[in-house]
């Protein structure tokens, strides 16, 4: 027989738990890029693979990175504060998913 009840509680806490780890990234990116840090990856460059930025949109997305540290109307402490906030939902996501993973695995209790 199932344990319906029990069921339902550990599918509402992942649930809850995948919700607060996608939140604490999203708004961790979004003070990132308050922060005039906003996540800017170079482009990889492979010999035998396919290139899907192309050096033309890379100088693009880099320009417009540029651009956006100028104009943010941030003070520079009001800069540091959401960066160090942006950092402190990475942390918090970090240590929610290694919370995660000991619960699954036995071994670690």
């Amino acid at each position: 027989m199932i344990d319906w009840i029990s069921f339902f509680s550990v599918a509402f806490a992942s649930i809850v738990g995948a919700s607060l780890v996608v939140a604490l990234y999203a708004f961790g990116l979004r003070l990132l890029s308050t922060a005039g840090r906003p996540p800017h990856v170079e482009p990889a460059e492979f010999t035998d693979a396919i290139t899907v930025v192309t050096p033309e949109e890379a100088e693009r997305e880099a320009k417009r990175v540029r651009k956006a540290r100028k104009r943010s109307p941030l003070s520079r402490a009001q800069k540091r504060l959401a960066l160090a906030v942006a950092r402190l939902c990475f942390v918090l996501c970090a240590a929610l998913v290694l919370f995660g993973v000991w619960l699954i695995i036995p071994g670690f209790h």
